[in-house]
């Protein structure tokens, strides 16, 4: 007998599922760079919104970023959407039932196109999930359908072991999906509107080769917008309303005008000049909008840290050294006296508002947790310091750090360095800016000595952070490694605590207080979106876990 998933989630007690991680061409602000703005749906015409940096990928399946998914989300359904509430609800998906031992998922398709006319069928998900682990893609995100999804033979496709058909997903017929996993996962349809599950048609993929992703001609729209103007990098592109989609009655706006602007003082004049429908901003320019009605400060759930090379800097590779570093950071500083926007000060690996445990209390509530080894203290930080120096030998030390070419990174990297020198005699803090998609590549590299990073949850369990620092992960920087935590992880993900829910949280607060201890990460604060929304806006969805703006519900008067 088959069981409805509602059901099943419902019986489950492991985990809750997702709550919700410039170029040539382009037109002057403000300008649509598409069809006409005012034109279309009664919802009123082109929504103008701000990005702080430029898509990195829209290859699905290659995206790593949360600007990216969002873009893609724009033009592309999965198997499932998000509601308001950051749930799962059907979107490609028409139906789905699942298996009594929780393994199986088997999804009915409903019919919709792709813009170029062609029906979106079961082999469209094959391809792209396939395409996932598929080591020649080498995908960052593979690891969602192994170690997340737990789909069948992902781990040995990914490494090597399996060919990429063997993957536990099978289209049997155009619109029957088959999708088979290693364990019951509770949170697994809220993976499905994820954007390293979207689908992928192949012939369209084969035809346009290495172009895929690349411009409006490159890439397929079965979703609520259709990109009509893009470049790689570009500062400005557009996407139009999709008249085909499948739920095209729903989509009251005409289209998305897109702007990135990594100024934040730029953005707040385009939007009070009427160039931006919702801009971010920080530091002075929320104190020049205190008391406007159209000011809002959203959780955005990402948790901004320092990664410290340790694998290859000695001086980071010193544990005092790394204390004194964590320990000399005001995080409150930071957070009230600089960015202004809401942003919490943040002394766990987890943050808060996100992951929600089996007795409902949140995972990351008790922020003092850790203060024996995560805190603001200058005379402690200044001892750890001293001690260091004293192992490595030396008096000073000259450290550069690497962060993104942005408004807000920018400011709190200064502030680090001052605190840092301040607070510790004989250390140099060099910054080094770089375009994210630089900044991040030299991460993976390992081609850094310091890292101001951040990482946005991808669906809502502590795992989505924690999974991070195991031996070998692509998103460990610093290359740490530790056997207990690796084990720990282990048992928590795939093993015998998978599926016993109040073991697997105490346990993960057992990793996590590893991760502290060893200071593999510095954690400074989690990110709270100042926004401007024109009071003319409404429907728009943010979310803190996967994808933060959603705008099929958004209306512009």
């Amino acid at each position: 007998m088959k069981k409805s998933i509602l059901a099943f989630v419902l019986a489950m007690t492991m985990i809750v599922g997702l709550a919700g991680c410039g170029g040539s061409g382009a037109t002057s602000s403000g300008e649509s760079t598409g069809a006409a703005a005012g034109s279309g749906s009664s919802g009123g015409g082109d929504l103008n919104v701000m990005l702080e940096t430029p898509v990195q990928s829209l290859d699905p399946q290659q995206a790593t970023d949360g600007t990216s998914f969002e873009v893609i989300a724009d033009y592309t359904d999965g198997l499932m959407q998000m509601d308001a509430d950051g749930q799962p609800i059907p979107a490609i998906a028409e139906s789905y039932e699942l298996s009594d031992d929780g393994k199986t998922y088997t999804f009915k398709l409903r019919d919709a196109k792709w813009s170029n006319g062609t029906p979106v069928t079961a082999a469209d998900f094959v391809f792209g999930w396939q395409r996932a682990v598929d080591p020649k893609v080498a995908s960052e995100y593979a690891y969602m359908m192994s170690d997340i999804g737990q789909i069948k033979n992902a781990a040995e496709i990914i490494a090597g072991e399996k060919d990429k058909k063997e993957l536990g997903v099978t289209a049997v017929d155009d619109k029957t999906l088959k999708v088979e996993l290693n364990v019951p996962v509770s949170y697994f349809l809220s993976l499905m509107y994820f954007p390293t599950y979207y689908p992928v048609n192949e012939e369209f993929f084969s035809s346009v080769g290495d172009t895929f992703g690349t411009s409006p001609d490159t890439v397929l729209s079965n979703g609520a917008f259709v990109m009509d103007d893009y470049q790689p990098s570009a500062t400005a592109f557009h996407l139009k309303k999709n008249e085909d989609y499948w739920d095209a009655g729903r989509i009251q706006l005409s289209g998305l005008n897109y702007q990135v602007i990594q100024d934040s003082q730029q953005a707040l004049m385009s939007y009070q000049t009427g160039d931006l429908d919702t801009t971010l901003i920080n530091g002075d320019q929320v104190d020049q909008v205190e008391g406007d009605e159209a000011f809002q400060a959203i959780g955005a759930g990402y948790l901004w840290y320092v990664s410290p090379n340790i694998s290859k800097v000695k001086e980071l590779a010193n544990l005092n050294i790394r204390m004194a570093l964590s320990m000399a950071i005001d995080r409150d500083a930071i957070t009230e006296e600089v960015l202004k926007d809401g942003s919490a000060p943040t002394y766990t690996a987890v943050p808060k508002d996100f992951a929600t445990g089996p007795d409902g209390s949140d995972f990351a509530e008790d922020q003092t947790k850790y203060s024996d080894v995560c805190r603001f203290d200058a005379k402690k930080a200044a001892e750890y310091w001293e001690a260091g120096l004293k192992e490595l030998g030396t008096d000073k030390i000259d450290i550069e750090m690497v962060v993104d070419d942005d408004d807000a990174p920018k400011k709190v990297a200064q502030v680090l360095k001052d605190q840092w020198e301040t607070t510790l005699p004989g250390f140099t803090v060099n910054i080094k800016t770089e375009p994210k998609k630089q900044r991040v590549e030299d991460l993976q590299d390992g081609n850094y000595e310091l890292g101001l990073t951040r990482w946005g949850p991808d669906y809502a369990d502590p795992m989505t952070y924690l999974g991070m620092w195991i031996t070998d992960c692509a998103e460990n920087y610093g290359c740490w490694t530790n056997e207990e935590y690796d084990k720990i992880i282990e048992e928590c993900r795939t093993g015998e605590l998978a599926t016993k829910p109040e073991e697997r949280w105490t346990r993960m607060y057992d990793a996590e207080k590893i991760v502290l201890d060893e200071a593999v990460i510095f954690p400074i604060y989690t990110q709270c979106n100042a926004e401007m929304l024109s009071p003319n806006v409404t429907g728009i969805e943010f979310h803190p876990v996967a994808l933060n703006r959603v705008f099929k519900n958004a209306v512009k008067k």
